[in-house]
């Protein structure tokens, strides 16, 4: 049996990581994050150089605090 030789389309790849489906569903996750984190929490997508990002964050002080005391993002994000 030969060898198999596979090579990556690194474009094709990256136009796929950066696509409108690939935001559209990590926005979805994000949200899903941020609703489950509680009010005061949002979460935004944006494209880097390679890939799609998502972010979710504290949008209040309340929220903030919340998180800073009770580690409210990591916890949400683990389970």
């Amino acid at each position: 049996m030969g060898k198999i030789r596979f090579e990556l389309n690194k474009e094709g790849v990256r136009e796929l990581l950066q696509s409108r489906e690939m935001q559209d569903e990590l926005a979805a996750q994000a949200q899903k994050k941020a609703a489950a984190a509680g009010d005061g929490y949002s979460s935004d997508v944006h494209i880097g150089t390679k890939r799609a990002y998502a972010n979710i964050y504290p949008s209040t002080k309340e929220a903030a605090h919340d998180n800073y005391e009770n580690n409210t993002l990591e916890k949400v994000i683990r389970s």
